[in-house]
């Protein structure tokens, strides 16, 4: 197995890049992205798979047709990227970034390498085999998704210092006639009873 976008070391499968670029690209002009894929799909038909193929010396559309029955369909099951894990440091704002958006997880695992999980429409976050949170998958970019019970005044401290501004914080909007409350006063003293709880 080779880790993933290390290029280097599976040369033979990102040879296929090679070929597409080398090969489709030169000398042609496209108008649109559906003008781009009509020609790359007669180009697969009439070239790419009739060729004979370097590594397996026939044409990779008889190779397909022998090997089509022994592939594994997908239908309902996770797709490769959707099943894989993505190891994820928590950073000092009880926050992990997947995918350019930030969602939170519990404080003590600050510092703490999680693993991410989508599973279906949300993000399921995992410390040593348990889920310690789950968030809806944000449809946008650099949005954030914080959860009050995450953190002591989570909620305040990363929209004050983090996301001032942001209008997409996903579950934080306020009740009309109502405001986000970004300092939150509390008795010094809890500090001590979450130490003593740690």
């Amino acid at each position: 197995m080779c880790r993933p976008y290390r290029a280097q070391t599976k040369g033979k499968v990102e040879s296929g890049v090679k070929y597409v670029k080398r090969n489709f690209l030169p000398g042609r002009v496209f108008r649109s992205l559906e003008d781009f894929n009509t020609q790359l799909a007669a180009w697969q038909v009439e070239i790419a798979d009739l060729r004979i193929h370097g590594t397996t010396h026939e044409p990779p559309i008889e190779r397909f047709a022998r090997e089509a029955n022994a592939l594994t369909p997908l239908a309902g099951r996770a797709g490769f990227l959707a099943a894989m894990p993505r190891a994820r440091v928590v950073a000092d704002d009880w926050l992990v970034s997947i995918d350019t958006n930030r969602y939170s997880v519990p404080w003590r695992l600050i510092g703490a390498t999680v693993e991410v999980f989508q599973v279906g429409g949300h993000w399921q976050i995992r410390h040593r085999g348990a889920v310690v949170a789950e968030h809806a998958v944000l449809p946008g970019r650099h949005e954030l998704s914080v959860k009050a019970e995450h953190g002591p005044g989570a909620v305040a401290r990363n929209t004050r210092l983090r996301y001032a501004g942001n209008t997409k914080l996903a579950g934080l909007e306020p009740a009309a006639g109502e405001r986000l409350a970004l300092v939150e006063q509390r008795d010094l003293a809890i500090y001590e009873q979450i130490l003593e709880a740690a």
